[in-house]
């Protein structure tokens, strides 16, 4: 370790909705600083601590020591899913992150390594800023995570291969309930802004069956993802034509899909619906969007006199972000941006945020190859990023381009045989 680095303490924090592999992560960058001497004698960092539920324990000082956490619980707790840290919601504003600062001058830390999405990254800048303007050496580095996959530059970001995995096993699973029982069954997928998550139904379709023009007959049938407006007399027609061929139809619909004003879909079919702190309309621990779906087919759908279809609706929620059946590319790059932060840290660099930089081409067969690159925190700090064009088919399809981005990533998945 260089002779010239800040002498204090390091300090990682975990925010937002936890993860199949946040803690990947988290051991990361625990390692990349024992590598670099961290807790040794002579070493300028003392000791590395962990915030309880994020800045929240570190304002209070609620902090745990990790420097000499034992190696075997550390390869255990990477592998385990959820913020072994706890984690938080608060999105911190000037006054918070001047607590934050003063927490950090009180606890001697002179390396802030934050693991989260835009909002935790919009912490780092901040308190980065803060730290600059009085003179306080503090090593801000932001750690990407999200199921969404909506930060800024990343090619995708730790979480999402893992929750889009979980995605296409259980709509391919719900293909094969659907096919036994025919009927309309419409799955609700997280994604408030970005439809990355939900167009990963689509890997649920096998090549193993096809019609005679070549594509899968598979469900889902249709995907509704939030860059798209949403039409819901289009809509009734889309599942009106599927059902009529086939007797069936199975649908991934984004939570967060909106009219063509913008207009959330959920706020306007849900009657008496809930907000949040922030004013939005509440999606995931509701099955409300999926109720109110259904309710519009069965009144649309129903021939006078005659009886309405059977139609059902579920809503993947929570239990998409930390199942435990982690994509392998994930765990490998999770722990990956957090040594590669830890090495910035301890290499010179004052501040920054990591991406994972795809290096290889889209493409069928293509094999997939990526690197870590630092990239300035205000590029990413509060910023969204949306499904691209070339990754949307239409209205209610993803494109093959977005089936060879994405399928390296989630890795192998199942085959079964149909009769």
């Amino acid at each position: 370790m260089s002779i010239d680095l800040v002498k204090g303490n390091a300090v990682i924090g975990q925010s937002g909705g936890p993860t199949a592999v946040i803690n990947e992560s988290l051991v990361g960058v625990i390692e990349g600083l024992r590598r670099a001497g961290a807790g040794n004698p002579g070493s300028p960092i003392k000791k590395i601590l962990g915030m309880r539920h994020g800045v929240t324990g570190l304002v209070n000082g609620d902090l745990y020591d990790l420097t000499d956490y034992p190696h075997d619980r550390l390869q255990l707790l990477a592998q385990t899913p959820s913020a072994g840290l706890g984690s938080t919601r608060d999105k911190p504003d000037a006054a918070y992150c001047e607590r934050i600062l003063e927490a950090c001058k009180e606890q001697g830390i002179r390396y802030f390594f934050y693991i989260g999405g835009n909002d935790s990254s919009d912490t780092c800048r901040i308190v980065n800023e803060m730290a600059n303007e009085t003179d306080y050496e503090l090593r801000c580095f932001h750690i990407p995570k999200t199921v969404d996959n909506d930060l800024m530059i990343n090619d995708h970001t730790p979480g999402f291969p893992s929750a889009a995995r979980f995605v296409a096993k259980a709509c391919m699973a719900d293909f094969l309930d659907n096919i036994s029982l025919p009927g309309i069954k419409i799955n609700v997928v997280m994604g408030r802004h970005a439809g990355f998550l939900t167009a990963a139904s689509a890997l649920a379709r096998r090549d193993d069956r096809l019609d005679f023009q070549g594509g899968t007959t598979d469900g889902p049938q249709l995907i509704y993802l939030p860059e798209v407006p949403f039409d819901t007399d289009r809509f009734v027609q889309d599942v009106a034509k599927v059902y009529d061929e086939k007797k069936r139809c199975h649908i991934a619909v984004s939570e967060g899909i909106s009219d063509k004003d913008g207009n959330p879909i959920g706020a306007m079919l849900i009657k008496n619906a809930q907000t949040d702190d922030h004013g939005n309309v509440q999606l995931s621990g509701s099955g409300a969007l999926g109720d109110a779906l259904s309710d519009l087919l069965k009144e649309k759908l129903t021939p006078t006199g005659g009886k309405a279809p059977r139609v059902r609706a579920d809503t993947f929620g929570y239990v998409q972000r930390c199942f435990p059946d982690q994509s392998i590319v994930d765990q490998k790059e999770a722990r990956g941006v957090g040594r590669y932060a830890a090495r910035l840290a301890t290499s010179g660099d004052l501040d920054g945020s990591v991406a994972i930089i795809r290096t290889s081409p889209i493409g069928e067969g293509q094999p997939y190859a990526a690197q870590y690159k630092r990239i300035e925190l205000r590029d990413v700090a509060a910023k969204t990023k949306h499904m691209p064009a070339e990754f949307i088919e239409g209205h209610n399809n993803v494109s093959q381009k977005f089936l060879d981005y994405c399928r390296p990533l989630v890795g192998d998945l199942p085959l079964y045989e149909r009769i």
